[in-house]
């Protein structure tokens, strides 16, 4: 019987599902296989992870391995979440640099993807990786680390799945930290022509809602590195007024799933996330795309966006809008590049969706958009292919720990390979 992905909108091609319980079980399978993929939380809206023949889920490997305390690190097993691995870090005093909108997540799975929180000086999710280990096509464990593998580890992290089965990743700590957020309603839309940079870097992590109509950004919402201070949030921010009750990105969903907002301090993982870990994430039965864009042209981009509203609004939930830091790691969108990112959650519309997404591509051409590696996207691949230029140096590193394909499915053969 063949299984979904998260939202339910992928069928995945095969139901071979293994559930090993230790790495030597994960080479075995590897070796045995033919054609194998991992499965993470599920949580990509593409078959970036399908599999005709074989899947493998880590999930019982979500241990943690070791807590370096001298280099300031942690190494945790494949199938750890972050929502699993953050209360152990607060506990020893630690924190990670940044989590993503859902604490849901597999670790490895959102570092393969360049999945990301927001923050201008913060990077993705996956640059806090200092090391890995990952089984190769021949069932070979292959270690590498950020001191003596620095060039192979910026191509490995953000690997799409296609150099093996990631078993173990150790990621770059910082000391614990309390944060608060508040939110602002109603900011308008024009405030961020000359204020853009302003209002992304009003907080450590600053994320925009919007469904896009009468030129309105629904919500924003700041999240801040707690100082101490008592000073109350201000009541206007840009034009926007200071919500007095806590909120659902979603404004018609119960707040109680989203993290406690109103100026309230709480540890770095129970604000940086916009969902808490035992509830159900944004909208559950949904579509996400998300493209990235240099920061120096948000604005523009935007109003872009915005021409289509009457178009996108009627098969969207909402729009975050994020700011990301540059990075070195060669398929990331942020490679070499500051990025504001626009997101899409939709309704389960798929007919209405694959005709949007097209002319959201046409009008953020002119910005060199990146689609987000594990959400929907329409690009042909040779426009994808142009907008990554360390897409030779990834297909190398592919080939040579995968020469014949093993990893490799329709997705990445269509939009890496394909002419």
């Amino acid at each position: 019987m063949n299984h979904k992905n998260w939202a339910g909108n992928i069928a995945y091609s095969t139901g071979h599902i293994h559930y090993p319980t230790s790495i030597e079980q994960v080479q075995e399978i590897v070796r045995k296989s033919a054609k194998v993929k991992a499965l993470g939380s599920r949580h990509s809206f593409n078959r970036i992870a399908d599999s005709t023949a074989d899947h493998i889920s880590l999930g019982a490997l979500n241990n943690v391995i070791s807590l370096d305390e001298s280099s300031r690190t942690v190494t945790v097993g494949g199938g750890m979440r972050y929502g699993e691995l953050a209360p152990y870090l607060q506990e020893k005093g630690y924190a990670l640099p940044n989590l993503a909108s859902l604490p849901h997540i597999s670790i490895v799975g959102a570092c393969a993807t360049a999945t990301h929180g927001s923050g201008l000086q913060n990077g993705n999710l996956a640059t806090a990786v200092s090391g890995m280990e990952f089984i190769t096509a021949s069932g070979e464990a292959v270690t590498i680390s950020g001191k003596e593998d620095g060039e192979l580890l910026k191509g490995a992290v953000v690997n799409l799945g296609a150099i093996g089965i990631v078993t173990k990743v150790t990621l770059n700590l910082q000391p614990a930290f309390q944060m608060k957020q508040v939110v602002y309603r109603n900011l308008p839309m024009e405030a961020l022509e000359t204020n853009f940079r302003a209002i992304m870097e009003s907080g450590y992590s600053v994320s925009l809602f919007t469904t896009w109509e009468n030129k309105n950004i629904n919500q924003v919402w700041i999240k801040s590195v707690e100082d101490g201070s008592a000073s109350a949030a201000a009541p206007e921010f840009f034009g926007a007024r200071l919500a007095t009750h806590d909120l659902h990105p979603l404004e018609n969903l119960s707040a109680a799933h989203a993290t406690a907002q109103m100026g309230v301090s709480g540890a770095w993982y129970e604000r940086l996330p916009h969902f808490k870990m035992g509830f159900q994430p944004s909208a559950g039965e949904e579509l996400q795309s998300e493209y990235f864009v240099p920061v120096e042209h948000a604005y523009e981009a935007m109003s872009a966006l915005e021409e289509l509203q009457a178009r996108i609004t009627p098969h969207l939930f909402v729009s975050e809008i994020r700011a990301i830091a540059a990075d070195e790691l060669w398929m990331s969108p942020c490679y070499g590049q500051a990025c504001i990112a626009f997101h899409f959650t939709w309704k389960q519309e798929w007919d209405a969706v694959r005709r949007i997404l097209p002319l959201i591509e046409q009008v953020l051409a002119p910005y060199n958009a990146r689609p987000h590696w594990g959400k929907l996207f329409t690009m042909a691949p040779p426009v994808v292919q142009a907008r990554f230029s360390r897409l030779s140096y990834f297909r190398q590193l592919v080939q040579q720990y995968d020469p014949d394909g093993k990893f490799r499915n329709a997705f990445l053969m269509h939009h890496l390979y394909c002419d």
